[in-house]
């Protein structure tokens, strides 16, 4: 059984960074984990961490993708949002179309109301500069005005999916920060916040010394001497 990640770790990886997350994880031998082309939309969300909960999309067909499905609550875009689980995050897969909108000012409202952790997509979000707004991670490609059934079809819910390139597998943690979106595999999740917590706090330290006019040499990395002055700073930090 998967390791369910600790509420102490959840909130160690909302302070640590994507970047210092891709580390830990290329230590372990993964180098692709780091979702491509994705931004974040606006300024004012917190940063994102949460359990991924997917959504696949094929390529559009004219006689199955019209606007009447919407009517249908079975139909995956619509049922996902409303199943999606709070504390998760949704992650759609949308072949890096942007052509067409993946969802749009809507649905990611009600994703925000459930207390869903974030959204994330390949593809672009139409009525962005709403999204942009809200108090809300949400993270795409770039803008895109027309609706999905242009390019897309909803085909699946809670699947493996590829996300900007990345493997995306339903449980894995999805982590969201300003530079943009990073997946941990869910059995390394604990673990890997863990390490990332302390590196970033030897990195804030890294950051003040050379602020203060220190060298890298001996310091990142660090030598013996430098092991030591960070475990008395170290002692202060939290």
């Amino acid at each position: 059984m998967t390791p369910v990640l600790t509420p102490e770790n959840r909130e160690k990886l909302k302070r640590v960074s994507s970047a210092t997350l891709t580390t830990a994880l290329f230590k372990r031998g993964f180098r692709n984990v780091f979702i491509q082309d994705v931004r974040p939309l606006g300024t004012v969300a917190p940063r994102m961490v949460g359990e991924a909960y997917t959504l696949r999309y094929i390529p559009a067909r004219e006689d199955l993708d019209h606007l009447g499905v919407f009517a249908d609550i079975e139909h995956p875009q619509r049922k996902a949002v409303e199943a999606c689980p709070p504390g998760h995050v949704m992650v759609i897969d949308s072949r890096k179309d942007a052509r067409a909108a993946s969802a749009g000012g809507i649905l990611v409202s009600r994703l925000m109301q459930r207390g869903v952790a974030g959204v994330v997509t390949d593809g672009g979000f139409r009525d962005s500069p709403d999204i942009a707004q809200m108090p809300f991670p949400a993270f795409h490609n770039r803008p895109s005005a027309p609706t999905n059934l242009i390019r897309h079809h909803a085909a699946d819910i809670n699947v493996p999916i590829g996300c900007g390139d990345v493997p995306v597998f339903p449980g894995d943690i999805v982590v969201g920060d300003g530079e943009g979106v990073c997946v941990i595999p869910a059995h390394l999740a604990n673990e890997v916040a863990e390490e990332a917590y302390e590196q970033t706090a030897y990195e804030d330290f890294v950051e003040e010394r050379v602020r203060a006019g220190e060298s890298i040499f001996g310091l990142y990395p660090a030598n013996a001497e430098t092991k030591a002055k960070f475990a008395a700073w170290r002692s202060g930090w939290s």
